[in-house]
């Protein structure tokens, strides 16, 4: 889940508000103290300006700001512990930064698998360095992989208030706080998050919680349930029209036939009932067998899962008379021409 600023901050608030973020200082211990939070904390992209390179050979160099970091897809962000711990990351080498570095604004960094890939650092055992507009940090470690931010794979991730002090609050990209929820808590921390970090203003912060999963197998079974009946409307049209044409191919070939009809004294409705018979006929042949075979497959699933079948009458018994319906309905047109051969031209065929 994610907390966004939306909005300017009020100012100070007791000395632990900065000026332009709306979060405060001590956001972690905030949201720590919720029921529910596991961890969470604020990050939010670097604003570097004015990137250097500098050059040594017992360092590891690397320019990551505005400009060269568009250029080399390499970025910077600010992360508390908290959140840090929040992305649930997986390192390959090294260890992650804590409260101690945050606290004393040490210089130290964590590169993500692509940037530790693009700067060509594979461990942290002779203590590379990472080099900011001239400033070295010293990389602690490298993340192979992370269950959220997948962003930072490709950056430079520094403590937050080290970044306060080096580079000042974001102005580009306004700072968000991650939090990581127990199972179930994400909608009742989304409604807290926002007053305990901010208590004056809670308008200022908005809170997006992820997705609540009943809500998302209900939408994902509604529009499953939509697919179907739209599949189902596409072989109920490609049935008419096989019953359509199969009707259509026996008026044509059995045109002597309904001229003898006609000749020995049958009308025009009788002939126009025959085929509709058949028509339907074949409908409903479609649907018995249409029914039998989803039944049969509900059946066999549920015996091979050990399952107990459910079968609702609404759902079985009306297939038969669609099937009945779809068939009258192709059928008419064929019928009705069949109806109009007149008697003396079917005998000449």
């Amino acid at each position: 889940m994610t907390v966004d600023d939306i909005g300017p901050g009020s100012g100070g608030s007791g000395g632990h508000q900065d000026p332009v973020m709306d979060f405060p200082a001590d956001a972690d211990d905030r949201l720590n103290r919720l029921n529910g939070v596991v961890d969470g904390g604020v990050w939010w992209n670097v604003p570097v300006r004015t990137p250097t390179v500098s050059a040594r050979p017992d360092v590891t160099v690397a320019s990551t700001g505005a400009a060269e970091g568009t250029r080399n897809g390499l970025h910077v962000l600010a992360a508390s512990p908290g959140a840090l711990r929040a992305m649930q990351p997986t390192l390959s080498s090294g260890t992650l930064f804590n409260d101690f570095h945050q606290q004393r604004k040490e210089r130290v960094c964590l590169l993500g698998s692509s940037a530790a890939s693009l700067l060509k650092v594979t461990q942290v055992d002779n203590q590379p360095a990472v080099f900011i507009n001239g400033a070295a940090y010293t990389v602690l470690g490298v993340v192979a992989d992370t269950q959220r931010l997948p962003q930072s794979l490709l950056s430079v991730i520094i403590p937050a208030g080290t970044a306060l002090d080096a580079y000042g609050a974001p102005v580009d990209d306004l700072a968000q706080v991650l939090i990581r929820t127990r199972t179930g808590a994400a909608p009742l921390i989304a409604r807290q998050a926002p007053l305990a970090l901010r208590p004056d203003h809670p308008g200022l912060l908005r809170a997006v919680p992820p997705l609540d999963p009943h809500a998302l197998r209900d939408q994902i079974g509604t529009d499953m349930a939509g697919l179907f009946l739209v599949l189902a409307a596409i072989c109920l049209v490609v049935g008419a029209v096989g019953i359509a044409n199969t009707t259509l191919v026996a008026v044509l070939e059995r045109t002597g036939e309904i001229g003898l009809r006609r000749a020995l004294g049958a009308r025009r409705r009788h002939i126009t009932a025959q085929f509709l018979t058949e028509s339907t006929a074949l409908g409903a042949l479609g649907g018995l067998t249409g029914t039998a075979t989803g039944v049969a497959v509900v059946i066999g699933t549920a015996l091979a899962r050990n399952w107990t079948a459910v079968l609702e009458p609404y759902t079985v018994l009306p297939a038969p008379l669609i099937g009945v319906v779809i068939g009258f309905l192709a059928g008419l047109y064929p019928a009705l021409r069949a109806a109009r051969i007149e008697p003396l031209e079917a005998l000449r065929h």
